[in-house]
């Protein structure tokens, strides 16, 4: 259960839509707020590093932390692919007296937001259009025509979950809905 010191900070999207970028922008301009590595079974794309971007974990590993109940929230999120949020990772974030960010799949984020809907502030990041979605998906060069029609299919059903979140921001130009996100977020924290 949520201590009520325990405060953090959400932020979802559909794949593409800058929920990393603007994370990382927050991240490095703030101390306080620390990242919230996430499990994931698939494999590092690019320059990725276990333990920094992601806890790269085999499948049966992660199996292994369901069965023992160490998810704060988990989801298959495509085929094959599981991601979760330790219960440890926030431990570990709280005990250093700062405040995590997690950026995390729509599912996972409501159900992290049911859990701690008095301490937690959910940030919506949206595309501007489901076609700007697919070109940014497109220019990553990391999509098949088959995963690229799936992440799409995925995006269009998770825009239907917008109005769950406390805030909605498009991110059309990514400075400005970084600075949209900060204030926000600065309001959330009284800073």
């Amino acid at each position: 259960m949520a201590q009520a010191a325990h405060k953090l900070i959400i932020i979802t999207a559909p794949s593409g839509a800058g929920k990393t970028s603007i994370t990382r922008y927050l991240l490095e301009k703030y101390p306080l707020l620390s990242f919230s590595v996430s499990a994931a079974t698939r494999a590092p794309r690019g320059k990725e590093q276990d333990g920094i971007d992601y806890h790269f974990i085999s499948e049966e590993a992660f199996k292994a932390h369901i069965a023992a109940d160490d998810f704060l929230e988990y989801e298959m999120v495509y085929e094959g692919k599981y991601y979760g949020t330790l219960k440890a990772e926030m431990n570990r974030i709280w005990a250093l007296s700062k405040i995590p960010m997690l950026d995390i799949d729509v599912k996972g984020a409501m159900k992290v937001q049911q859990q701690y809907s008095n301490n937690c502030l959910s940030i919506f990041i949206k595309p501007p259009s489901i076609e700007a979605l697919k070109s940014r998906l497109e220019n990553r060069g990391t999509e098949t025509p088959e995963s690229l029609e799936m992440r799409l299919n995925k995006a269009s059903f998770e825009l239907s979950f917008q109005e769950n979140f406390n805030c909605i921001i498009t991110n059309d130009n990514l400075l400005e809905a970084c600075i949209e996100t900060e204030t926000v977020i600065k309001d959330f924290l009284g800073w």
